[in-house]
């Protein structure tokens, strides 16, 4: 009988060369990604403010455009707001801290949330006359148009 020698083949450098089963492939994938996971836990958590997109209505009462958009723990002073002859410009900016003390542990948070919207309005408003109230967390604008406009009445179309 003659020995057959098996020459094992060399890795390119690229990837390593799996001389092993696909089950022992998967393990070493598998170590890969649970050390990955631990070391990057290690790193302190960086948080982005958040930029929500809020919820808003606006209604043409004829003499003048309503915006009622929800802001929920947003405060009056941190809302900004700024008018045009035809646009509203909206943002706010909340950031908010808390501290826990425990025997020995001390716990500091923050959160920070803003939003930014930019509305076009269909008819030139008197800027000046502009008013904004902020109730339970609803922000409600009323735009005074340059020129009211007369509702339209509504006509009921039958389908055929």
């Amino acid at each position: 009988m003659t020995e057959t020698k098996i020459t094992p083949k060399k890795s390119t450098g690229i990837a390593p060369f799996w001389t092993s089963s696909w089950a022992d492939m998967d393990r070493s994938i598998e170590n890969l990604r649970r050390d990955m996971e631990k070391t990057f836990s290690s790193f302190p958590s960086m948080h982005m403010p958040k930029i929500s997109q809020t919820s808003c209505d606006i209604i043409d009462e004829g003499s003048q455009f309503r915006v009622k958009m929800d802001v929920p723990g947003i405060k009056k002073n941190e809302v900004s707001l700024n008018v045009t002859d035809n646009s509203l410009e909206i943002s706010a900016e909340h950031k908010e801290e808390s501290e826990e003390k425990k025997k020995n542990y001390l716990r500091k948070e923050r959160s920070q949330v803003s939003f930014y919207r930019s509305l076009p309005l269909a008819e030139k408003i008197n800027a000046d006359k502009v008013m904004a109230k902020l109730i339970d967390g609803v922000l409600d604008i009323t735009l005074p148009k340059s020129k009211p406009t007369e509702t339209q009445k509504k006509k009921t179309v039958s389908v055929q």
